[in-house]
């Protein structure tokens, strides 16, 4: 593969960085271990109907992203979802108000393969930067997926942020018996603190909108640690947890998906990395990148990176 600049990544921070600098007139090329885009904003289609696995929802803050979610809006393809969830913590069950949460009707994923519409998109895996035939290379991925690729160039040294695992559980259940543990009456989803087994809960019918009974639980990262080889291990435990706390029947079916690098650690203030190497320039982006990791800081990320490459190049 030869551009001008070849991403590596087709979640949302890469596609992002690649529509960025096709808008300015370089030449750029996607490549993904993956079949579709989407990355860890990941929709699997369950039970005839998709089912967001990763990101549960995001928010909008700032600029370019408003622009974006405006235009996915007005076609339809996002929607406002809720301010509020619950808080379950030692079996009492509060409210938490904070900005508004979107959803998308066909899944998270279908916004970032929207974006990706247009590009170049191959499917391969990249096992070495030094493969890749570019002025640039942007990794859009998390911190120990790139240093894999990077190997002794010098961005290794940037890469030094850790993440956490996380396992996510979809549940369906003939029915919808749980919106009366919200004090509201409404159940959207719940912080869980101070399980061992359960950390969140979100309930996909309602961020779909088609109130199907179906619930998407994400694990402690703890419990994700000692189930990463066998996530369906991790089920019985993070199903008897949601049953406690909603007062559940077993549900009649469940399905595990397991994410090795599913959030960052710490604080990090710079928006991308990006240095240069023998043969050009080697960037990288994404939500482990800027203040906070949300959908939000990925596509701010690939942006920002974007125009910076822009620039240089």
């Amino acid at each position: 593969m030869s551009a001008d600049v070849v991403v590596v990544g087709a979640g949302l921070a890469g596609v992002a960085c690649a529509c960025e600098l096709r808008r300015a007139g370089v030449g750029v090329s996607v490549v993904d271990r993956g079949h579709r885009p989407g990355g860890r904003m990941a929709s699997r289609r369950l039970w005839d109907r998709p089912v967001d696995l990763g990101a549960s929802y995001f928010t909008v803050a700032e600029g370019s992203f408003k622009d974006a979610v405006d235009d996915w809006s007005r076609r339809g393809l996002a929607t406002p979802w809720t301010e509020t969830f619950c808080v379950l913590e030692g079996g009492e069950v509060r409210l938490s108000s904070g900005p508004a949460r979107w959803g998308a009707p066909r899944g998270l994923r279908s916004l970032v393969e929207d974006l990706a519409a247009g590009l170049e998109v191959e499917s391969r895996p990249v096992e070495d930067v030094a493969d890749l035939d570019a002025a640039a290379v942007v990794l859009a991925m998390p911190d120990p997926q790139a240093r894999r690729l990077v190997r002794d160039h010098p961005l290794a040294a940037s890469l030094d942020r850790d993440w956490e695992p996380v396992i996510a559980v979809a549940a369906r259940w003939p029915e919808r018996t749980w919106d009366d543990v919200s004090p509201s009456g409404r159940f959207d989803g719940a912080f869980v603190n101070g399980d061992p087994a359960l950390g969140w809960v979100a309930d996909d019918g309602r961020r779909r909108g088609d109130d199907a009974p179906v619930l998407v639980l994400h694990s402690t990262s703890d419990l994700a640690d000692r189930h990463l080889e066998d996530p369906a291990s991790a089920v019985p435990a993070m199903v008897g947890s949601v049953r406690r706390l909603l007062g559940l029947p077993e549900p009649a079916d469940t399905y595990a998906h397991r994410w090795t690098f599913a959030r960052p650690v710490g604080e990090r203030e710079d928006p991308y990395a990006l240095v240069g190497r023998p043969a050009g320039l080697v960037g990288v982006c994404g939500d482990g990148w800027g203040p906070k990791p949300r959908v939000e800081a990925a596509w701010l990320s690939g942006v920002a990176l974007a125009r910076e490459l822009v620039d240089r190049l």
